[in-house]
């Protein structure tokens, strides 16, 4: 299990109450998709995805990105089990969708850079630190149905 200082519920907290999800999601599904092109295998009913333009306009983009930055939500509700509130989660993306499990570290970097730009210098070390660690284990959780 891991251990969360108060402070860093604190921080995890702030950072996802001031949180835009309509605007912040869809970014950070967009930037991964155009960054990391072979993560577009998974989204192909999606529609066009054919240039960058096109993925940042696409509304089922948009719409799974808020949906993902949503499901971050539960992981922040429950910060002391998120191994268990993500393990249907991960069931699904390991044995339905067959999601390659370095996607969610990828999705959480690009996550970060979104986050990192809206909120500049408020996303100092120690801010970017505990983001960090709370993306990497939701991470883990995800991961866990692959093992």
């Amino acid at each position: 299990m891991v251990e969360w200082t108060e402070q860093e519920r604190s921080i995890i907290n702030n950072i996802f109450s001031n949180l835009d999800y309509d605007d912040i999601g869809p970014k950070a599904l967009a930037r991964c998709l155009i960054v990391y092109p072979w993560t577009q295998r998974y989204f192909a009913s999606f529609g066009n995805l054919y240039n960058a333009d096109a993925i940042k306009t696409n509304p089922n983009i948009a719409a799974h990105g808020t949906k993902v930055l949503h499901g971050l939500d539960r992981a922040v509700k429950n910060l002391d089990n998120i191994k268990a509130t993500y393990a249907e989660l991960s069931v699904l993306h390991s044995e339905k969708l067959h999601v390659d499990p370095d996607n969610f570290k990828l999705l959480a970097d690009c996550l970060t850079i979104v986050i990192a730009a809206k909120l500049g210098n408020a996303f100092n070390p120690e801010v970017q630190a505990t983001f960090q660690k709370f993306l990497a284990v939701v991470v883990s959780a995800l991961g866990r149905q692959y093992h």
